[in-house]
């Protein structure tokens, strides 16, 4: 579109995961999620390096010399529900 490369991303509940690994999606099941188009940024390993930055700033800040360290550092909350505008319709 326009010179713009897009990747699908979908989950493995989708119709479009269903239609592509399982040949349909099966009388007794129903499809979970969407399927949805985003920007393609490049090769994967820029995103890697992106992530590693996070995790090594993040044990920076709470003196953590290890990944391993992290845990014993922090205190984890677990978020049932958010909304992430990169899906939104």
């Amino acid at each position: 579109r326009n010179g713009v490369k897009f990747k699908k991303f979908y989950g493995m509940s989708s119709e479009t995961a269903m239609n592509k690994h399982i040949g349909g999606i099966a009388n007794y099941r129903a499809s979970e999620g969407k399927t949805v188009e985003i920007p393609y940024r490049g090769p994967v390993e820029k995103t890697i390096q992106d992530i590693l930055g996070g995790l090594r700033s993040t044990c920076t800040y709470v003196g953590a010399k290890r990944l391993k360290e992290l845990t014993k550092r922090t205190t984890f909350i677990r978020v049932e529900e958010q909304h992430n505008e990169v899906f939104s319709e």
